[in-house]
């Protein structure tokens, strides 16, 4: 299983994917995307057009995890629009998105110190 703390690096993938992917082309795509290497412990996120389902793709040094949720009911809430917002979701956060939440209007508590 795959964890995801505050020490991970994330970056969301503002456009959809095309979730007939599997994990070479997923890779791929974060290095053209990106311009990120696939294998330095990024945890990659991606949705789908319609935003029911989302995919996780990170490296573990041994090989690769490809983690999918396809949701029962409902979609996602909220996706980031831009970039910005994208590059500033934290790991917390994540698992807010996950539920189906806006992490936006959370009120999660900052992380104790600045992870770098």
């Amino acid at each position: 299983m795959i964890q995801i703390t505050a020490h991970h690096r994330l970056l969301l993938a503002v456009d959809p994917a095309d979730f007939r992917k599997g994990i070479d082309s997923l890779a791929a795509l974060c290095q053209h995307h990106f311009s990120c290497d696939p294998f330095n412990g990024t945890v990659f996120v991606f949705t789908n057009r319609r935003r029911i389902s989302v995919k996780l793709l990170a490296y573990d040094g041994n090989g690769f995890w490809l983690c999918q949720k396809r949701f029962s009911s409902g979609k996602l809430k909220w996706w980031p629009k831009t970039q910005e917002q994208a590059l500033n979701l934290r790991a917390s956060e994540l698992l807010v998105l996950l539920a189906q939440g806006v992490p936006t209007e959370t009120h999660i508590p900052d992380n104790w110190r600045e992870i770098i």
